[in-house]
């Protein structure tokens, strides 16, 4: 699934525009960047948690001669789903099940 493909389905789903879903979407994702930046962690219940964890510097090689490369220290950013997500996605799936955005008012 692609973002045009996520836009096209919460568009259709909410009854909103592309362009207002798009906007919508591009705003989630640019907070979610923004707030990982700051260090902060993401929660989203019954999905899972963002965050970011600091990797040591350290020695690798190159495959293809061998060489040693230096790697420096850097910030990166993981998921880890919650138990809900994972069980729904270890659940049957039926090739003509029928996925329905809920909205809740």
């Amino acid at each position: 699934m692609t973002k045009g493909d996520l836009i096209d389905i919460l568009a259709e789903g909410t009854g909103l525009t592309k362009v207002e879903t798009s906007a919508v979407v591009d705003g989630l994702f640019a907070t979610m960047s923004y707030a990982l930046k700051k260090g902060d962690t993401i929660d989203i219940r019954g999905f899972g948690r963002f965050k970011i964890v600091q990797r040591k510097e350290r020695i690798a090689r190159n495959p293809k001669t061998g060489e040693e490369v230096f790697v420096p220290a850097r910030k990166m950013p993981v998921f880890r789903c919650s138990k809900d997500l994972r069980d729904s996605v270890n659940e049957p799936f039926e090739e003509n099940e029928q996925f329905e955005v809920k909205i809740k008012k």
